[in-house]
Parts: structure tokens; C-alpha cells; sequence
């Protein structure tokens, strides 16, 4: 069963214009997608749809981990966004607060036992390499570390699928590198992660499914870009 599938969606934005028309998308388990685009073309919009914060009104079908988006209540969304990790080019961290209590913050809101959160914590900063920040506050760490630390805070669930919004756009290159590298790492264990991005070198250095937004429409392009690396090559 696919973890996303999309056939004939369109998406509006919420002044009801639609951005995004007819289109099909899926990922399966342990993809590694880019979706690629101008700014405005609907990059954003459509990860939106997949976490509920943007209501599709039109589709053949349109399921997120077994949800239909069509008719997913409100009360059902908390449920659908623990099985996703969402990843902002922002970061979104609690500033008022170290990294080991914004991961708290989010494993409380999300039910997990007392006794099982600091043991959590631990697994989750050493699999981005950030175990000695546990105490910082935010504001104490890069821009790259702010971000690791989000993909820290993704992980937390265990999600089936990973959801990265432009997560390198603050980011200089060599950091911007090994983020894609973590996420990249991540799809072994079986997790999904589809990425938004400008940053069109990472498609030739960490292959995947490329997507492509533009005109209201989103395309796979991966057979052609792979064949365009190939002509490069050569």
C-alpha cells in the first residue's frame, strides 16, 4: 500500500485559487523524493495538503497513511501528523527552552509515557549526531544544528513519512549538504521523505524521484533528468 497516493487532485489555495491541477503523486515506503519549482508554483501548498493544514476539495483519490483526505475529520488530524515528521526551512524551535525540553514538549503532547521520554531523547540526538547539545538553548546553536535538531524532533514518532519543507534554504552548502545526507540516510530504515527544494546539485549528488511544479501542474521528471545527468557525464 502506498504511504501517499494522489490521483487527479487539485489544489487550491484558501483564497480558492487553484495552484496545483489533475495531478498524481505517491510515495512508498523508503522513497527519497524532491519536488522542485519557482517559488509560488505550489511546492509548499501540496505538503500542506498531506498534513491537513490545507483541505483538498477535489480528487479522484487522495489518501495519506490510510486517511482520505476528502473526508478526514478535524478530530482525526492530531492522529494522521503523529505519523509524520514535518521539517520547516525555519526550524520552529522553542526558543524559551533547551533542545531535550522542546523534544519533551512534543513526545508529551503526543502520549508518551514519562518513564520512556528521556531514553527517546537520547536515541533521537544520536542519530543526527547531537547528543552534546541535549542542554543548549536554541539560540546557542547554527543554523545547521537548529536544523538537525529539528529532524531530531521529526523522528521522534517514528514516522512512515518525513515531510521537508525547503529544510536547507537558511543554509550554506556544506551544511546544506549534510542535512540531504541525514535525510537521505533516513530512507534505509524504511522511511519516506519527500522534500521541497531550490537547491537543484543535491538531485545529482543524493539521487531520487523529481517531481517538478510548474504551470499548475506536477510532472516526474526523473527519467528525463536522469537522462539529462547522463549527457552531462558524458
Amino acid at each position: 500500500m502506498a504511504l501517499i497516493e494522489y490521483k487527479n487532485v487539485s489544489v487550491f489555495h484558501q483564497d480558492d485559487d487553484a495552484v496545483l491541477n489533475g495531478i498524481d503523486f505517491n510515495v512508498d515506503e523508503g522513497e527519497f523524493i524532491y519536488i522542485i519549482g519557482k517559488v509560488g508554483s505550489g511546492k509548499s501548498s501540496l505538503l500542506r495538503t498531506f498534513y491537513a493544514e490545507l483541505d483538498i476539495e477535489e480528487a479522484e483519490k487522495a489518501e495519506v497513511l490510510g486517511r482520505d483526505m476528502m473526508t478526514i475529520r478535524r478530530k482525526e488530524v492530531p492522529a494522521l501528523r503523529r505519523e509524520l515528521g514535518i521539517i520547516f526551512q525555519n526550524f520552529q524551535l522553542l526558543t524559551d527552552r533547551s533542545v531535550s525540553k522542546n523534544l519533551e514538549f512534543v513526545l508529551k503532547a503526543t502520549g508518551w509515557e514519562k518513564e520512556d521520554i528521556p531514553a527517546r531523547i537520547e536515541e533521537v540526538l544520536q542519530s543526527v549526531g547531537m547528543e552534546a547539545a541535549r542542554d543548549k538553548m536554541p539560540y546557542q546553536l547554527s543554523g545547521g544544528e537548529q536544523q538537525r535538531i529539528a529532524i531530531a524532533r521529526s523522528l521522534l514518532n517514528n514516522p512512515k513519512v518525513i515531510l521537508a519543507d525547503e529544510p536547507t534554504g537558511n543554509l550554506d552548502p556544506e551544511t546544506a549538504d549534510n542535512i540531504v545526507a541525514l535525510l537521505k540516510d533516513i530512507t534505509a530504515t524504511g522511511t519516506a521523505v519527500v522534500m521541497t527544494t531550490h537547491n537543484l546539485p543535491m538531485l545529482d549528488k543524493y539521487p531520487g524521484i523529481v517531481y517538478q511544479c510548474g504551470e499548475g501542474k506536477l510532472e516526474d521528471i526523473t527519467a528525463q533528468y536522469r537522462q539529462f545527468q547522463q549527457q552531462e557525464v558524458e
